[in-house]
């Protein structure tokens, strides 16, 4: 039986990865090599364009700082059936691509996650794998959907799924928002472990531990608001509530024991509170009205697009 033919694109988003570059193009063609090799530079001072240039990519430059920016411009620019994602630093083990490929096909699936697999011991920077698994945990205990590596910047997509992203983040968030998309969209989703080593001599990481790990908590907490409205705004009015009773109860029990309200301001600000919880509340019943009218829409026009071919 014949594989329908199909266009397969790989984008490489890059800042500074001169070091690095020529090794990833050259790692691409030789486990796709059909596949077009798009190197997305993000304002780079170095000499990563003409060095990808001459390996053989397809450059384009975008000129907005940021990987989500980067990933933004390339999923609305580039056009094909079967899109590859992958970092440009030359820490993510190319020749696993053609599995990931054939898993995506045989599913079919929307989204290949690329499970990484240290194959040096000093491929995590301290803190980073720990880091990783925390988020692991909270996110897929959000959106009841198990995830092994919602970090990894290895992807393969359907056509599909790059059509109906919208792509809102502007850096390194953008792999929470494409796990919680997937998440959120409930499509057929698959996960592949895949090699995962040192930068090359020359290559520094653009990540900043802590500064990043707060951007990421910080969408994480903001796609909740957005993706579960009822749980989010739940918890608030719960909390409030609460505080509520903590502030009111004794005053509500000296009424009964006497017939007086001494803390009139205290019981007042009590109501108040309590008045807050039932706001929350509605909120979030009015926000999951809405959020199942865009789930809807979403999925009508994830829908317009074929699934990858077999």
């Amino acid at each position: 039986m014949t594989t329908p033919s199909s266009t397969i694109a790989a984008i490489v988003p890059c800042y500074n990865e001169e070091a690095a570059i020529a090794q990833v193009v050259a790692d691409l063609r030789a486990a796709v090599p059909e596949m077009a090799i798009y190197v997305y530079d993000n304002n780079s001072t170095d000499d990563t364009v003409r060095v990808a240039t001459t390996a053989g990519a397809i450059v384009r430059r975008e000129s907005s700082k940021g990987k989500g920016n980067v990933v933004r411009r390339a999923f609305a620019d580039v056009d094909a059936d079967i899109y590859v994602l992958i970092d440009g630093d030359d820490t993510y083990a190319a020749a696993d691509l053609p599995e990931m490929i054939h898993t995506l096909r045989s599913g079919p699936y929307d989204h290949v996650l690329g499970v990484r697999r240290q194959t040096t011991t000093s491929a995590y920077r301290p803190g980073h794998e720990l880091g990783n698994r925390g988020f692991n945990w909270f996110v897929g205990s959000v959106f009841n959907s198990p995830v092994s590596d919602m970090l990894s910047g290895y992807r393969v997509f359907s056509r599909r799924f790059v059509k109906s992203f919208p792509a809102l983040s502007r850096e390194f968030e953008i792999e929470t928002e494409l796990t919680v998309h997937a998440m959120s969209l409930r499509v057929p989703q698959a996960e592949v472990p895949v090699g995962f080593k040192d930068r090359p001599a020359g290559s520094e990481s653009k990540l900043r531990t802590y500064h990043d790990g707060f951007r990421i908590l910080s969408l994480i907490i903001g796609l909740i608001r957005h993706e579960r409205p009822m749980l989010f705004y739940g918890i608030v009015g719960a909390l409030l509530t609460v505080v509520a009773l903590l502030v009111g109860l004794p005053v509500v029990i000296e009424f009964f024991d006497t017939g007086l309200v001494p803390r009139l301001p205290t019981a007042v600000m009590a109501v108040g509170v309590v008045i807050l919880a039932v706001l929350s509340w509605t909120i979030g019943l009015i926000l999951d009205g809405v959020l199942k009218a865009r789930r809807e829409l979403s999925r009508l026009n994830y829908l317009t697009y074929s699934a990858p071919p077999r």
